[in-house]
């Protein structure tokens, strides 16, 4: 939500260089990048024809004496690094550049700038988010934070809970299509990872801003590096009285939030290891979300997150590990602030992961094996199967009466190998799900890139996964919805080709990829029966979907090194078509409505020394239909947004203002839940070594 703690310092970049002369690197004074993946906006990732591969840590420490960590190249989009270092799927990757330039609050406002990522959002800083990748649902995606799945088994529309805050992160990473062979069965339809960043140097900086709607925000960071070992601890609040009243005039999109995160990690030549501890905790109005006749909804949500990871190399093996822990609860208020006209709802939720892998190389190429065991612990007022016992809620006088159990339990095999400028990746994961006595399925997938030359690379890929339901899919039955707890799994199979080339300040991308849902979970009702039929959970169609996505950028600091005001531009148009079997008359609340249509643009200025101007514009065309306050069947309409940020830096210290929304367009992105007009924003941010 907050952010700009961090500033840009000098670098020096190195893209190639020979076996000598490492130890002149200490003796430099200047912080020294070497194979660094860097992109204006979100663009395909992969380095303008040059292969990457991070040196072992102790080669350099051995010429220098010197303890070295390289960033983790971890954009391949497969289980293990091909032996190349070139990237086999294309990933989108937002840098610490880019989100320092945005004009953006939060991580959902980031992925905005994502032609390919929709987001449907209650309201600003990141109060209540769902986001889906290419025509999916909210659901679909598989959201990580430092590796770790923290999805909710509750439900998606939590899972941006976030516990960094935004200057904390380093980079976000988008694998569009399914991921489960890198990110697990979750991810049907994509993976969003957000990368934190890496305590390694001392530190300490502070962000303080305010503007519109009451909004204030705070923030502070400490972080200390010596030798080996890196830690560092984040804080920050934010708070807003909301852009929209109800019918009574109360505040029904107001937001506060805390977070607070610590990550540490040490490393040496035989072992790296990191581990991270983070807390999120905010209220929030959620205005007519869950109903257009209840515009007083409320919710609360508190999570923490806990893991370990560990790395290692024995022999001709790289051995990693992981270990999680992820905690959720949350009070949803139909009346705000009431029980009179219906109850709290109370969740929560416990999640145990543990999982490792590990790859080797021999004569036919890399070859990777990973397996991982998720249980899923669920308790409720309202989802779930009946407990053998209740289990009091503290400080309400209720208690938990439902709940649910699951362990998911996959493995992974995958074998990499490169031929010249040919890279071909292959594997498969099974899984086998404890819930409902699933089968083990097995879904495989391959991918390939070719580099032809002069910065041309073109690839393709098919790829398969699953998606469990979650419990709010199963047992949601209240309020105007009936679920069935006898919901299917949903599948996908996804293929997708591209061409892209990447050379000097030039960096342009286009694909097609068709997508095949089987079984697809959502909440739909018949528009042409009563008015008061309730939205049911099924497996109601199969879709196939045609996606385009076409990409341009421009860095005039690599092409027109001699003018000083145009850095750069980038433009990203995503188009999506699905076709879909018997769904004649249904309204959906998310399936069906989809962007056909997405065109995100960027541009930015240097306007003089450490003054820069950064302006972003957005125009999105939806499919589908929502049911208005009057009941009336409305279509969702085509809008343009613009925002933009103007930034000072004077040393240590750094001035910034943001505009969001430029022309106070009036606009949904879900049914009747508006979107703030013209917004303003203005801070301060301050950085010490």
């Amino acid at each position: 939500m907050h952010k700009h703690n961090s500033f840009r310092r000098e670098v020096l970049v190195f893209r190639r260089f020979g076996r000598k002369g490492y130890c002149i690197f200490a003796s430099l004074g200047r912080e020294v990048v070497i194979g660094t993946l860097s992109v204006f906006t979100l663009t395909h990732a992969r380095a303008d024809g040059v292969s990457i591969k991070p040196l072992p840590s102790d080669t350099v420490a051995a010429a220098c004496g010197l303890e070295v960590r390289l960033g983790d190249v971890s954009v391949t989009g497969s289980m293990a690094p091909p032996a190349s270092g070139r990237t086999v799927r294309m990933v989108s990757v937002l840098t610490q550049a880019d989100i320092e330039s945005a004009p953006a609050q939060s991580v959902n406002d980031l992925l905005k700038l994502a032609a390919g990522v929709d987001v449907r959002q209650r309201g600003p800083l990141g109060a209540q988010a769902d986001v889906s990748i290419r025509g999916g649902n909210y659901e679909q995606v598989a959201v990580l934070l430092d590796g770790i799945n923290i999805c909710d088994p509750q439900t998606g529309h939590n899972a941006f809970d976030f516990p960094v805050d935004i200057s904390e992160i380093e980079r976000i990473e988008v694998l569009e299509g399914p991921a489960g062979r890198v990110y697990g069965t979750s991810s049907l339809s994509g993976a969003i990872n957000i990368v934190t960043k890496r305590p390694s140097r001392t530190a300490i900086g502070a962000t303080a801003e305010g503007g519109s709607f009451g909004y204030a925000a705070a923030s502070a960071r400490a972080a200390m590096a010596s030798g080996a070992w890196g830690n560092s601890i984040s804080l920050g609040y934010a708070r807003s009285d909301g852009h929209s009243r109800n019918r009574a005039g109360r505040l029904n999109a107001d937001y506060s939030g805390l977070k607070a995160f610590y990550r540490g990690g040490c490393a040496s030549p035989a072992l790296k290891a990191d581990w991270h501890a983070g807390v999120s905790l905010k209220g929030y109005g959620a205005n007519t979300f869950y109903g257009a006749q209840w515009d007083d909804q409320y919710e609360r949500t508190f999570k923490s997150f806990t893991a370990l990871r560990a790395s290692a190399r024995v022999g001709a093996v790289s051995l990693r590990s992981r270990l999680y822990w992820n905690h959720s609860s949350d009070r949803f208020e139909l009346y705000r602030g009431t029980e009179e006209g219906a109850p709290f709802n109370y969740h929560r939720s416990d999640v145990f992961g543990l999982g490792a892998d590990g790859f080797f190389d021999w004569a036919l190429g890399r070859t990777a094996i990973g397996a991982e065991l998720r249980n899923e612990d669920l308790v409720s007022t309202t989802l779930g199967e009946e407990l053998p016992r209740p289990r009091p809620i503290r400080g309400t006088g209720r208690s938990y009466l439902y709940g649910l159990n699951r362990t998911n339990v996959s493995l992974t095999l995958e074998h990499n190998v490169s031929i010249g400028r040919l890279d071909v990746s292959a594997g498969l994961v099974a899984a086998k799900n404890s819930w409902a006595d699933m089968p083990l399925s097995v879904y495989p997938g391959i991918d390939a890139s070719l580099g032809l030359g002069r910065g041309w690379t073109v690839y393709a890929s098919y790829n398969t996964s699953l998606r469990m339901p979650s419990a709010t899919e199963l047992y949601y039955s209240m309020g105007g919805h009936k679920a069935d707890s006898h919901l299917a799994p949903e599948e996908l199979a996804a293929a997708e080709a591209g061409v892209r080339y990447a050379k000097g300040g030039v960096r342009a991308a286009a694909s097609l990829c068709h997508n095949s849902y089987k079984n697809l979970i959502d909440w739909v009702r018949d528009t042409a029966g009563d008015p008061d039929e309730p939205w049911r959970s099924v497996n109601f169609t199969s879709i196939d979907a045609v996606c385009a996505q076409l990409s341009a950028a421009l860095d005039f600091g690599r092409l027109l090194p001699a003018q000083r005001t145009l850095r750069s531009i980038a433009i990203d148009y995503a188009y999506t078509n699905q076709q879909k079997a018997g769904t004649g008359g249904l309204e959906s609340k998310y399936s069906l409505e989809y962007l056909r249509h997405k065109l995100v643009g960027r541009l930015g200025l240097n306007l003089r020394r450490g003054l820069t101007l950064d302006v972003s514009c957005r125009w999105q065309d939806r499919t589908g239909t929502y049911t208005d306050t009057g009941g009336r069947t409305r279509p969702y309409t085509a809008y343009a947004v613009v925002d933009a940020r103007i930034a000072q830096a004077v040393g240590c210290l750094r001035l910034f203002a943001e505009a969001n929304n430029i022309s106070n367009h009036a606009y949904v992105d879900y049914g009747n839940v508006p979107q703030p007009g013209f917004w303003f924003v203005g801070g301060l941010a301050i950085e010490l070594d």
